[in-house]
């Protein structure tokens, strides 16, 4: 019976060793196919630390290209590899300059808008990117607001015998003395001074040298938006408060600096006012508000006689944080952003006209007409959308229209009846792909 006892409890102690063996060997079997499979990859050999880094590092996707097509659309600007955030038309028309986080300023003929190849010259900003861009009132330079710098950087337009441009950084960049985020940049049509404005409620006024001739407070909590109106005259801002703000910069016959006095304010919305726009000789603007309204002004008052500008018309919009709005030099066309959607309005009559959805993969940044009123340009990643203003040809002919009713002179009438037939043309060679589609 002893030996039976023995035999069994030998027979069970090895069944358990043979059990725990398996056991044992199908948890070491993974780890060798992993080795096996390792070793045809040639992971025998030893890797290197710095590859191993590589390999855990997560794969940068790079951010695919936002497509978008209408039957405005005249061009796409392409050659920035990082977001466009500012756009600025020279005075003479002949200019578009953009600036990136790509630490480039890109200058772009107007004239080859239409073509199929888009051609720019190129500005590296050293060690830094710009954030905002304007060019001088000669259209031989630029300035630059540096995102890091926190300063103004002045760039010169060499032109070379080829008709091309160099670009050369003025040695010293101005001061810094904002002490927060600059939202906008601006320079005077007269030449005389320099427009920097900061989220808080502060206003610089600096002559070109880089001295601080004064220093506005606007008191509306934040500031949103600054500019320089085309006259060179005014400064306005807007913000967290329903009004927008307007002051003159007044220099003596001679040329000096003397101050800056508040001429007048735009009052009529019932929420803060995230941009505003002026005609091109300053006797409209146009602003666009978080109440869901665009409101047209008119502006040519005699404020020194406490004149206010008066309310021509109220429009409802889409509007949102962010929210940019462009008047066309000639006062006709009205266009306002929301987030990736823009339109377009009659400001005659304030209808809406145009809509452009999904123009860009991010928040619409900058928003404006060239000098001419032909084309409306957006920017707000790293393309440049050019329309063509069919709504600015309508409302020119609808004007020229009006006017040849009243026009008693003959010669009057036969020049008017020749710009309505040029604008006719025009307008049906921008619609034709529409019709064609």
């Amino acid at each position: 019976m002893e030996l039976v006892a023995l035999v069994a409890v030998s027979l069970v102690i090895g069944a358990l060793v043979m059990l725990l063996a398996v056991a044992v060997g199908k948890r070491k079997e993974p780890i060798t196919q992993k080795e096996d499979t390792s070793a045809e990859d040639g992971a025998d050999k030893p890797v290197p630390a710095k590859k191993q880094r590589a390999q855990q590092r997560p794969k940068k996707e790079r951010p695919q290209q936002h497509n978008f097509t209408h039957p405005l659309l005249a061009a796409s600007l392409k050659s920035h590899s990082g977001c466009v955030t500012c756009l600025d038309f020279s005075s003479n028309g002949k200019y578009l300059a953009s600036c990136a986080d790509d630490r480039t300023v890109r200058i772009w003929s107007t004239k080859d808008f239409l073509d199929r190849d888009h051609r720019c010259l190129r500005a590296n900003v050293e060690l830094d990117h710009a954030t905002l861009v304007r060019f001088s009132p000669d259209s031989r330079a630029f300035i630059a607001w540096l995102a890091n710098g926190d300063a103004i950087r002045v760039f010169k337009m060499i032109k070379k015998e080829d008709g091309t441009f160099t670009f050369k950084a003025n040695a010293e960049d101005f001061p810094q003395r904002h002490k927060a985020n600059v939202i906008n940049i601006g320079i005077a049509e007269t030449g005389k001074f320099i427009m920097t404005a900061s989220s808080d409620t502060t206003i610089l006024v600096w002559d070109l040298k880089g001295e601080v001739l004064a220093s506005i407070n606007t008191n509306q909590m934040t500031n949103s938006y600054a500019a320089v109106s085309p006259c060179g005259r005014f400064i306005a801002s807007c913000g967290f408060t329903p009004d927008v703000k307007v002051w003159e910069v007044c220099f003596g016959k001679s040329g000096e600096f003397k101050e800056v006095t508040r001429a007048f304010d735009l009052k009529g919305h019932s929420a803060g006012v995230h941009s505003f726009a002026f005609s091109n000789d300053s006797s409209r603007m146009a602003t666009v508000s978080k109440d869901g309204t665009w409101k047209l002004w008119d502006t040519d008052v005699e404020y020194k006689k406490q004149q206010d500008p008066y309310l021509l018309r109220t429009v409802p919009c889409q509007s949102s944080d962010g929210s940019r709005i462009a008047l066309s030099p000639d006062g006709r066309v009205v266009a306002v952003s929301s987030g990736c959607n823009a339109a377009m309005f009659s400001a005659t009559t304030g209808e809406l006209e145009e809509e452009f959805h999904n123009v860009h993969g991010e928040e619409i940044t900058d928003l404006r007409f060239d000098i001419n009123s032909r084309y409306l340009v957006s920017t707000g990643d790293r393309v440049i959308r050019v329309f063509h203003n069919a709504t600015g040809y309508r409302a020119a002919i609808q004007d020229m229209q009006v006017m040849l009713k009243k026009a008693t002179n003959e010669a009057m009438k036969q020049r008017l009846q020749q710009q309505i037939q040029e604008a006719q043309s025009a307008l049906n060679t921008v619609l034709a792909p529409r019709n064609d589609s």
